[in-house]
């Protein structure tokens, strides 16, 4: 499947972001801010780990003589980050290419001035040129900046630290948490918005799905790759974890648990597929809690990643909506319309990968093959991969977009699922939200030969 949706990337949208399989040609888009090559960046670590290497030196041949940083457009911060920063990174530290180093310590700059606010929150648009400016997004309340976005800086920003030997990365997420741990929290929650000019919540709207999501992915993980000596990052995670069963983990009449949305303390019974990440997150931090509460996540990330299963063995297609929901007689099928579509996602995936690695149950991997039956079968079309547009028609209508994540996290995650655990075993590699390994940060290693120099476990 990999090898499919790259060469067919590679022989119509090669340096394009991404691939438009239906029509034959690339797409580049307005999120990257004028970066190109969002697919071939994403599938470095993919392609390496797959061992396919001549794809592998393809990709790394055009991030080095194609891969132009001196855009000047308008960039999403999370999206450059996760992707790009988090792409380089992780291509970095498994293959030890200096090049991959040196372009992302050059990227990494170009980000620092999102965070020239009075708070230190940075906005979420970046112009990548040398001005250096920033806003917020015209969508989002009153000039607000994301949770999930401000959020999931926190694993790749200590890496770049790390690698520069210049503390300043480090430092902008620190302020970040500092803030986020000072502020009052509506029942222990995090609303979705932060105003980055006064620092407080705009809106009191609650999701674990979209805009809040990765937030609470990158507390666990920041805990877990600093080698499980951040005690800030596993003590907000807990909190929040503690905050969220209490108002918004629900149970439907049929049994299945979900993560209901809070709007302002009225509960929205709806779950989005984003959310399904929410599994793995569980499960991955079951091990480091107060210990009579490990076999009560277990179980928690068990009945999430259950529910996420059924959304999608629900459909026709069985693939899952974007969104389905728990009330009006729903249980976790799409109701509306404008939430039945499949974009190639992989939290659900993901969840199943991490499930499997903990508990070695096997129907994660029968539910894993069951996805890739469906992906086979409704999203492969003649020149790559596409997206469908309504989970629960008979006959699908394809959305004509093979988008960068399917390569970097839906696969890889598949991958995963179906290998040893000692390929990327998870006590030494983390994850970003693009599914981006990043190695733990061992404290320790060169202690005894008299520096205290920090070093990365994969060198």
């Amino acid at each position: 499947m990999m090898k499919f949706a790259w060469d067919n990337y590679k022989s119509f949208a090669w340096g394009k972001n991404e691939l438009r399989p239906l029509t034959r040609n690339g797409h580049i888009g307005n999120m990257f801010g004028g970066l190109r090559g969002a697919s071939i960046v994403d599938s470095l670590d993919t392609l390496y780990i797959m061992g396919l290497m001549d794809e592998y030196n393809d990709a790394k041949e055009w991030v080095e003589t194609s891969l132009d940083l001196n855009s000047n457009g308008e960039a999403s911060l999370f999206e450059v980050n996760i992707r790009y920063v988090g792409g380089l990174l992780s291509a970095y530290y498994l293959t030890g290419e200096e090049m991959f180093k040196r372009k992302v310590m050059v990227l990494g700059e170009k980000l620092l001035p999102a965070f020239n606010t009075p708070t230190g929150i940075p906005r979420g648009v970046i112009n990548l040129g040398s001005s250096g400016t920033s806003w917020s997004w015209g969508w989002a309340s009153a000039g607000s900046s994301i949770l999930a976005e401000f959020g999931t800086l926190h694993l790749e920003f200590v890496h770049l630290s790390e690698l520069s030997n210049n503390g300043i990365y480090t430092e902008k997420v620190m302020n970040i948490r500092k803030l986020l741990n000072k502020i009052e929290k509506p029942h222990g929650l995090y609303p979705n918005f932060l105003s980055p000019v006064s620092g407080n919540w705009v809106q009191h709207h609650v999701s674990i799905g979209g805009l809040g999501d990765s937030f609470y992915e990158y507390l666990i993980k920041s805990y877990l790759m600093s080698d499980k000596t951040d005690e800030e990052a596993k003590t907000m995670y807990y909190s929040a974890l503690e905050a969220i069963e209490a108002n918004l983990v629900q149970k439907s009449p049929g049994g299945l648990t979900y993560m209901a949305e809070w709007r302002g303390g009225i509960l929205d019974h709806k779950m989005g597929h984003l959310a399904c990440f929410s599994g793995g997150m569980v499960v991955i931090g079951a091990d480091d809690g107060a210990p009579e509460k490990r076999q009560h996540y277990l179980d928690l990330a068990a009945e999430i990643t259950h529910t996420c299963h059924e959304s999608y063995s629900r459909s026709a297609t069985k693939l899952g909506p974007e969104a389905f929901r728990f009330d009006g007689g729903a249980e976790a099928t799409a109701t509306r319309l404008s939430d039945r579509y499949y974009i190639l996602r992989p939290e659900v995936i993901e969840s199943y990968m991490y499930m499997w690695r903990l508990t070695h149950d096997p129907k994660y991997r029968e539910w894993g093959w069951e996805a890739v039956e469906a992906l086979e079968q409704h999203c492969r079309v003649e020149a790559g991969f596409s997206g469908i547009r309504d989970v629960y028609a008979q006959t699908v209508s394809h959305d004509n977009m093979q988008q960068s994540f399917f390569l970097s996290e839906t696969l890889k995650y598949l991958y995963l699922l179906f290998s040893d655990d000692d390929l990327l075993p998870l006590e030494d590699w983390v994850f970003n939200t693009e599914a981006h390994p990043l190695p733990v940060v061992r404290k320790s290693c060169l202690q005894g030969e008299g520096g205290t120099h920090d070093k990365t476990t994969s060198e």
